[in-house]
């Protein structure tokens, strides 16, 4: 679900907004920790959900974890960029936050799923969608059962749509090694910033 209530928004905005979409286990929060890590002047956008809280999360941190009254009262109220059901949990990127962030000039990543990285997409043309792919599925399902994950084939039927909607994204990049994985990751997000600024790229 999306909300369409940002056209003051528009014109306004000056940092770069990074959609990281991709199914999940995939490793999308370690590739944006990392990068964020080296890079002080981006921002991580926490998303709200009605899940519980995992073993060694930090509320505040990882998400805001709330109740699913709650949520649906911040739905309501538009208070979301996008929101969707995952697995019958729910999940927003709060507007109000990175639209503040983008206006005063900083970068800001989402970690999101494809869905929602689309509906942003419509919202704001410019931002920038970028696909992890699992080198196969079978790594994916060790992956996912590794952090113990449940319904696992209810996940992976997920993935399935998930992929079969990467070619909507301006870039792919398929996790198999981390460092390689993180090497393209990086030059992807310079390379956009580079046209952003109008710099040439190499």
């Amino acid at each position: 679900m999306w909300s369409d209530k940002n056209e003051e928004h528009k014109g306004k905005i000056n940092g770069r907004l990074f959609v990281v979409a991709g199914p999940s286990g995939v490793g999308k929060s370690t590739l944006i920790e990392r990068f964020l890590r080296k890079n002080h002047d981006a921002v991580f956008s926490v998303s709200y959900t009605t899940r519980s809280i995992r073993k060694g999360e930090v509320n505040g941190e990882n998400y805001y974890f709330i109740d699913e009254k709650t949520f649906k009262k911040m739905a309501e109220e538009g208070s979301f960029l996008e929101w969707e059901n995952v697995h019958g949990y729910f999940y927003g990127t709060p507007k109000k936050e990175v639209l503040e962030i983008l206006e005063a000039g900083k970068d800001i990543f989402l970690d999101i799923d494809v869905k929602g990285a689309l509906n942003v997409k419509r919202q704001y043309p410019d931002a920038c969608l970028v696909f992890i792919e699992p080198p196969s599925k079978d790594e994916l399902i060790k992956r996912l059962s590794f952090r113990k994950e449940q319904e696992i084939d209810l996940r992976m039927k997920r993935v399935e749509e998930e992929i079969d909607k990467k070619y909507l994204f301006e870039y792919t990049i398929t996790n198999d090694n981390l460092d390689k994985a993180y090497t393209a990751f990086s030059r992807i997000i310079e390379t956009v910033k580079g046209k952003t600024n109008g710099k040439n790229n190499r």
